[in-house]
């Protein structure tokens, strides 16, 4: 399998040496970098060229590497059931740096560029409706960025008075409480829900 996924790639590389920057092969995939300027020729290549003909593009998504200048790998996912292979491609970005799009080449794209946009904050250039897709209306940031907080910076609730849903910042409402992590069956220095009756006479309430 890594003969063939090896052959695959020295192809994809020697066709496309000014564009591709290298590739590597792990776990019985093969990977193949890009530069990010040519992403949409490197994508038209690798569907329309007959030793490739990855016609399918199965996701676009993106990793966050927060330390890094450029801090964005974008992350392609390209399918041929002609050759009965599957090819990812990756480019880098930083923040403010958009990312040619590729739906002249995969109509598809549409979508998966839209919620990398949405979830990263990465742009792409050439995309004809660049909207959030998954995140509401109003939402503030990325969430899928490394230095994103888990509780987010907005909650959402209905409000009676105003009829109307609402956005307020984040409160933690909720207290610490001490748990007790006793068994039942060993006893415990209080009562139990459900065991008030226990504790009287004995005679039925």
């Amino acid at each position: 399998m890594d003969e063939t996924l090896d052959k695959l790639g020295r192809t994809i590389a020697d066709a496309q040496a000014t564009h591709v920057l290298g590739y590597a092969i792990a776990n019985g995939e093969l990977t193949v970098t890009a530069t990010t300027a040519d992403i949409v020729g490197v994508a038209r290549f690798l569907r329309d060229d007959p030793r490739c003909r990855f016609v399918n593009l199965i996701d676009i998504t993106a990793v966050d590497w927060p330390a890094r200048e450029k801090r964005f790998d974008i992350v392609y996912h390209l399918l041929s059931p002609y050759l009965n292979q599957r090819v990812r491609v990756k480019i880098e970005t930083d923040e403010g740096t958009p990312v040619p799009s590729i739906i002249e080449v995969f109509p598809g794209a549409d979508w998966f560029e839209r919620e990398t946009y949405d979830l990263y904050g990465v742009l792409f250039v050439g995309h004809p409706d660049m909207r959030r897709l998954l995140t509401d209306y109003g939402f503030e940031g990325h969430p899928l960025r490394k230095d994103f907080p888990l509780t987010g910076y907005v909650e959402v609730r209905w409000d009676d008075e105003q009829k109307r849903v609402v956005y307020e910042p984040v409160r933690l409402n909720q207290e610490f409480r001490n748990f007790d992590f006793l068994s039942p069956w060993e006893g415990t220095e209080y009562p139990l829900p459900g065991d008030e009756k226990a504790s009287g006479n004995g005679k039925g309430g």
